[in-house]
C-alpha cells in the first residue's frame, strides 16, 4: 500500500490526520489540510437539494469552491462541531464566503428526509451550507468515488441506531478539481486560522 493510499484509508476510517502535512510548490498547506491534487477524481454526483427539492449535480456548483462533507442530522458531536467551526471560517472570509459552498451529504437518508435535512441546515442560518440527499445507489457511488467510509445500523430503539462516517471535508476548486482534504474541523483544537488561510488562498487564486 502506498503512502497516499494509507492516507486515504486513514480519512475513510475517521483517524486523526492532524500531524500530516502537505507542501505545495509555492504554498504550504496547514498541517490539518492534506494535498489531494491529482489523487482524487473531479467532483461528480447527482443528489437532491433538501431546500428546493430539485435534483442537482456537480455542474450546478461550478464556479464555487466546494467542500464536500458526509454526515447526518442526528450526529451528536462531530457534525455539529464541524458545521459550527465552518460558520466561523465563513465569517472570517467575509464577502469571499459567497464563493464557497459546503455540501452536507446525509449518510442516513432513512431518517434524514428532505424536510428534516432542510430544517437542520437552516438552523445554522448560513447560506453557504447546502443539504443534499441521495438514493442508496447515489450515496454509495459518491462515497466510493472519494474513498469515504460510512455505515448505518438502523434500530427501532434510538439508543441502538448507530451511524459512523468519515469526519473530513473534501475541497474542490471552481472547476471541480480536487485540491485538498480538510481533516481538522472536528479536532479538539482545530487550527481555524490556518484552515481559513488555505480556503482564502484557494478562493483568491483558484489554485492552492
Amino acid at each position: 500500500m502506498t503512502n497516499r493510499r494509507r492516507l486515504l484509508a486513514g480519512v475513510a476510517g475517521g483517524g486523526s490526520l492532524a500531524l500530516l502535512a502537505a507542501c505545495h510548490q509555492k504554498w504550504k498547506l496547514d498541517p490539518q489540510d492534506i494535498d489531494m491534487r491529482g489523487h482524487l477524481p473531479d467532483l461528480a454526483f447527482t443528489m437532491t437539494d433538501a431546500e428546493t427539492g430539485k435534483t442537482v449535480t456537480a455542474a450546478d456548483y461550478r464556479g464555487k469552491i466546494v467542500m464536500l462533507y458526509f454526515g447526518y442530522t442526528n450526529c451528536p458531536d462531530v457534525c455539529p462541531l464541524t458545521l459550527y467551526e465552518m460558520t466561523k471560517i465563513l465569517k472570517s472570509l467575509g464577502a469571499k464566503a459567497g464563493d464557497v459552498r459546503f455540501l452536507f451529504v446525509t449518510v442516513d437518508p432513512l431518517r434524514d428526509t428532505l424536510p428534516v435535512l432542510a430544517k437542520y441546515i437552516g438552523l445554522y442560518h448560513t447560506p453557504e451550507f447546502v443539504g443534499l440527499r441521495g438514493t442508496h445507489a447515489e450515496l454509495q457511488a459518491l462515497a466510493s468515488r472519494y474513498h469515504a467510509g460510512f455505515s448505518v445500523h438502523p434500530s427501532s430503539n434510538p439508543a441502538n441506531y448507530t451511524v459512523t462516517h468519515t469526519a473530513a471535508a473534501y475541497v474542490f476548486n471552481r472547476h471541480g478539481k480536487a485540491e485538498f482534504i480538510c481533516a481538522g474541523l472536528s479536532a479538539k483544537a482545530p487550527d481555524i486560522a490556518g484552515i481559513t488561510r488555505d480556503l482564502r488562498h484557494l478562493v483568491e487564486t483558484d489554485r492552492v
